[in-house]
């Protein structure tokens, strides 16, 4: 079995593969937000429940206590399974074959998103699926299992 790619370069694809997961995802909780609540910001705001409580799946408007605070939050965590993902399924990404690597990127976002569901207390859930319908949840982590796809793939092809 060969062995897992260093820590650092696991680092540094994680960070790309989850920053585009991350702005993917986002783009989709703005549209279904806006959709769904009539803010483009309602559904970034409530991740910011992780520090302000559930009183912040409330806020509607765009500040930088809920919305920058939200995002950073959002982000960090796309690069935390963005890392793990590229640390985990480097075999198979290393394949550059995109069946494969959408198919790793799709199961490492089942696993984010079961973890974030049913392993994780209520204050450190994403906080979003207080704002939005379980058809938009399907929607964003779509979104975001893309990303994770689309930067291993632009990593491995360059």
């Amino acid at each position: 079995m060969p062995a897992l790619p260093s820590f650092a370069l696991s680092l540094r694809h994680g960070a790309l593969s989850g920053s585009l997961a991350s702005l993917l995802s986002a783009a989709a909780l703005a549209l279904c937000g806006r959709r769904e609540t009539g803010s483009a910001f309602a559904a970034v705001n409530a991740v910011s429940h992780w520090l302000w409580g559930d009183q912040a799946a409330r806020r509607d408007d765009a500040t930088l206590r809920h919305t920058l605070v939200g995002y950073v939050i959002h982000h960090c965590s796309a690069i935390f399974w963005g890392v793990l993902f590229e640390r985990y399924a480097a075999r198979i990404l290393d394949r550059r074959r995109v069946a494969s690597t959408v198919a790793a990127a799709a199961g490492a976002t089942a696993v984010a998103c079961f973890t974030d569901y049913q392993l994780t207390p209520h204050r450190l859930q994403p906080g979003y699926e207080m704002r939005l319908s379980r058809p938009s949840l399907l929607l964003v982590y779509g979104a975001f299992g893309i990303g994770l796809a689309a930067g291993a793939l632009w990593l491995r092809r360059r």
